[in-house]
């Protein structure tokens, strides 16, 4: 390996949005900082499938949307 093309690899202190704390390894900042985060798996709706959900939610309406009465019979299209 070339000397000093890559980054310093150090240790430093994660804390969470509930205020628990671990150490880690990374190239980000110096050794011994804290790295405070705003969003995290705890809370996060990436981490928690609330994301999937709104997902699902978005692909249904625009389902609907687009095919509205589809799978209704001629009856039932015009009564609604």
């Amino acid at each position: 390996m070339k000397a000093e093309i890559h980054p310093d690899y150090h240790e430093i202190t994660v804390v969470m949005t509930d205020g628990t704390e671990y150490k880690t390894h990374s190239t980000w900042g110096k050794a011994g900082d804290v790295l405070r985060l705003d969003i995290d798996p705890l809370n996060h709706p990436a981490w928690q499938g609330g994301t999937q959900r709104v997902i699902e939610k978005g692909q249904l309406s625009k389902f609907e949307k687009r095919f509205g009465n589809f799978m209704t019979t001629k009856e039932e299209a015009k009564k609604a």
